[in-house]
């Protein structure tokens, strides 16, 4: 199956393809910290690229896959408008998967010891028992985070503070993770949040590593593996941004918004 993915819900925009033959190809765009996310101008011309190096065209694709969040506000409306655009015009299935799931997936690949050993980031045979938090900023002085550990997929329900960050694994631990484990957090917001993470007993790679990007090869992956679509407007309309906090207007009036269970992948 020829898959497009990508994702925004970061500041850089992650666009992959995967070949028939099970190769990926993927770019990315990263913008200087303070400059404003290329989502809306660099992703479709990112898209195009990618079929360009494969010699495809735009009819060959079969899937979208887009990145949900949580994440930014405006790079999740971009995204997820680009892929439903897509998705009706060249009538193709549009499924959505987890932002954090696949900012996750190239460290859980590490971990179990099927990323290129050339990785100065690849773990030790000592740290194959590391199970892995995504952690992606969320701005305003927050963070998005969800645990990974075996099949489980534990997202943490609202936007955690720094102190909250500080007892992620306590927090973890009682959504469900098994307890007793060892966590290493990835992503821009462990990268911010660090010294708070490593307070509460999590490890986190140094700043340079790999493993804090989230990777469209990664969104190719989990597409090809989600659940085939509903067709027509109904896959347009299953497809929604995971905000997993309120606008700011209602985050001013103190409000949050409604817990949200546990998940297994």
């Amino acid at each position: 199956m020829i898959v497009l993915g990508f994702d925004t819900a970061t500041q850089a925009t992650a666009a992959g393809l995967r070949l028939g033959d099970g190769r990926t190809l993927h770019l990315r765009d990263d913008p200087a910290p303070d400059a404003h996310p290329g989502h809306a101008t660099r992703l479709l011309s990112m898209a195009a690229e990618l079929l360009a190096q494969a010699g495809l065209g735009w009819g060959e694709v079969q899937r979208i896959a887009v990145g949900v969040g949580p994440g930014r506000f405006t790079g999740l409306r971009v995204g997820i408008a680009t892929a439903r655009g897509l998705a009706q015009s060249l009538s193709v299935e549009l499924v959505g998967v987890s932002s954090l799931h696949a900012l996750a997936l190239p460290a859980m690949q590490a971990r179990n010891g099927t990323e290129a050993s050339a990785d100065r980031d690849a773990p030790s045979a000592d740290a194959a028992s590391l199970t892995t938090i995504a952690v992606i900023d969320a701005r305003r002085g927050e963070a998005f985070a969800g645990g990974y550990a075996g099949e489980a997929e534990i997202v943490l329900p609202h936007a955690l503070r720094p102190a909250e960050l500080e007892r992620i694994v306590t927090q973890l631990e009682g959504h469900g993770a098994p307890a007793g484990q060892r966590w290493r957090a990835v992503g821009d917001g462990a990268v911010l949040y660090a010294e708070q993470l490593r307070a509460g007993g999590v490890e986190v790679p140094e700043p340079s590593s790999s493993l804090h990007l989230l990777d469209g090869e990664a969104v190719c992956e989990l597409g090809v593996l989600a659940a085939p679509s509903p067709a027509g407007d109904a896959a347009l309309a299953a497809v929604l941004p995971d905000y997993r906090r309120s606008p700011d207007a209602k985050l001013a009036r103190g409000d949050r918004p409604p817990a949200l269970g546990v998940s297994r992948a």
